[in-house]
């Protein structure tokens, strides 16, 4: 099907530097000579109402998130309808655009459109609105450093493309059957990378705490979570192997650039002029992403927020790093307001040790099976960042033009059945990463 897509017999000039040429038999009209601004304001939400907010819109699929049921506001909101097109004005290089198809009320940094003319439809826009090209050149009008924002009079004034209405209805029925597709694929290929990791978890913590030799003699550990270990293996207490220390705090003045990295709970923060200790080592979060764990293979200092292994008493230092993943270090949190792993909760912890030499051959088959895995889930993470760049490229293509679906013959997907229980790929964490982004109030002209 995709090999089908040819370009539009002719062609005319659009008059439009970044549109190009379009099809001839297209128009080209500003938007808002085809989309109104709507400005409603309210401050109530009614029942059965969604409520928009930034954060509940996905980045370049319109996808929504679940809001909180329990909405509150203390100023007001727009209110928008059924089918109404919604335009994050908000740093809009996040290409925040969706359309929902129940009526709400939505944050005022959304422009909310609605076709005000009979030849186009909303669907259509708010694929021409999302495609790259388009959120491009609105980008490069925004106003504000830290909160860049477009305004409606440079919105409003841009020139857009605008097939006749059966054109604009084939265009929105091939984007969404390839949407689903991609979605599919990506679905797949993510639920692949998940069995991955899974499996290289499940094999670094049968090695640290089993060892290699499926015929070795077991022992009980006496210890509920480890369960029987080598008989050879010694349990005791974990400070009996190695200790932790808490790390150090640093001033702005001690800091530099370029020497010695200074390691925090969520990795290297900063530099320090000089070390505290010598790498290899491994570094614990205690505070921030409290239970995360390094293994640091320069000179570092270990900042306030970390517990650091200041003594190996013997060991293989990577040993220690893969056995304190396994430990499951969060539940050692001391249960405060901000996660906080307290040290001397986890050096009474017992664990089971083998002699250095088997140590070092633990660690070698675990670095082989993770190097293994982590070349097929980095291969496997390019695939779907293949895709969703073929998808973007793919909308801009036919959005404006370039690309002829008329004749496309789309399959009837009524019966489609899903690929492990779900036809679309589950929403992405990152959105849009706002600084305490508050609801606009005022009325655009």
């Amino acid at each position: 099907m995709i090999r089908d897509l040819k370009p539009y017999p002719a062609y005319k000039d659009s008059g439009v530097p970044w549109l190009g040429e379009v099809p001839e038999h297209w128009l080209i009209e500003r938007l808002k000579s085809v989309m109104s601004n709507v400005i409603q304001m309210t401050g109530e939400l009614q029942n059965g109402e969604s409520y928009v907010a930034l954060e509940h819109v996905e980045s370049w699929t319109g996808r929504l998130r679940q809001a909180d049921p329990e909405v509150f506001f203390d100023s007001q909101v727009k209110r928008f309808q059924s089918g109404d097109v919604l335009f994050g004005k908000l740093r809009p290089y996040l290409a925040k655009v969706t359309r929902l198809t129940s009526a709400g009320v939505c944050v005022g940094e959304f422009f909310v459109l609605r076709p005000c003319v009979s030849n186009v439809t909303a669907p259509y826009i708010e694929q021409l609105l999302r495609s790259k090209p388009v959120i491009d050149v609105i980008n490069s009008s925004t106003f504000g450093a830290k909160m860049p924002r477009v305004d409606w009079q440079f919105m409003g004034g841009m020139m857009i493309p605008l097939p006749p209405l059966p054109e604009q209805s084939a265009i929105v029925r091939f984007l969404d059957h390839i949407d689903r597709r991609i979605r599919r694929s990506i679905r797949a290929k993510q639920k692949l990378i998940k069995l991955l990791e899974e499996q290289k978890q499940i094999l670094i913590n049968r090695a640290v705490t089993r060892g290699l030799d499926p015929n070795v003699r077991l022992k009980p550990s006496g210890v509920e979570w480890l369960g029987e270990v080598p008989e050879h293996w010694e349990v005791s207490r974990l400070s009996q192997f190695f200790t932790l220390q808490r790390g150090f705090d640093i001033t702005k003045d001690q800091q530099t650039e370029g020497e010695i990295p200074v390691v925090s709970s969520g990795g290297i923060s900063s530099y320090h002029n000089r070390a505290t200790a010598r790498g290899p080592g491994v570094i614990v979060g205690r505070k921030g992403t409290a239970g995360s764990v390094h293994f640091v293979t320069t000179d570092y200092w270990a900042h306030d927020t970390t517990l650091w292994v200041n003594d190996f008493k013997g060991n293989h230092q990577k040993f220690i790093y893969y056995l304190l993943q396994v430990l499951d270090l969060k539940r050692f949190d001391t249960g405060s307001a901000n996660p906080t792993i307290n040290r001397n909760l986890i050096h009474p912890e017992r664990v089971a040790f083998p002699r250095y030499d088997e140590q070092a051959t633990i660690v070698a088959y675990i670095d082989k099976i993770t190097k293994d895995l982590g070349i097929t889930i980095a291969a496997t993470q390019h695939e779907i960042s293949l895709l969703r760049e073929y998808r973007t490229r793919l909308i801009a293509d036919v959005v404006t033009g370039k690309m002829d679906v008329r004749h496309i013959s789309l399959p009837d997907e009524s019966n489609i059945e899903t690929i492990f229980g779900e036809d679309i790929e589950p929403l992405d964490n990152e959105t849009c990463a706002l600084d305490e982004v508050e609801c606009a109030v005022e009325i655009e002209e």
